[in-house]
């Protein structure tokens, strides 16, 4: 299944693009989806772990399957929150 993925702020500027597009199994979750794409962009891990998830507009849990043609967007905090580590070690 293809499922576009939409990027804001330093999840953003860590794929260096608003948007990709990630072709996965049938049955793969939201949070699965988001490790496929840490996979290939390394420097998004930061930002996964603290972000929020939203398919088709409304926020979602990891554990969400997800659907073809689904619309899958990561959400950083935009200000306050949690401060950044690097746990890529």
């Amino acid at each position: 299944m293809r499922v576009t993925v939409r990027l804001f702020a330093g999840a953003r500027e860590a794929v260096g693009a608003p948007t990709a597009l990630l072709e996965l199994p049938a049955g793969t979750t939201a949070g699965e989806a988001v490790e496929a794409l840490v996979r290939e962009y390394p420097a998004l891990r930061r930002f996964a772990a603290i972000s929020r998830l939203a398919v088709d507009g409304e926020y979602a849990s990891p554990e969400r399957p997800l659907f073809d043609g689904a619309e899958l967007a990561i959400l950083p905090p935009v200000s306050g929150g949690a401060e950044l580590t690097d746990d890529t070690d």
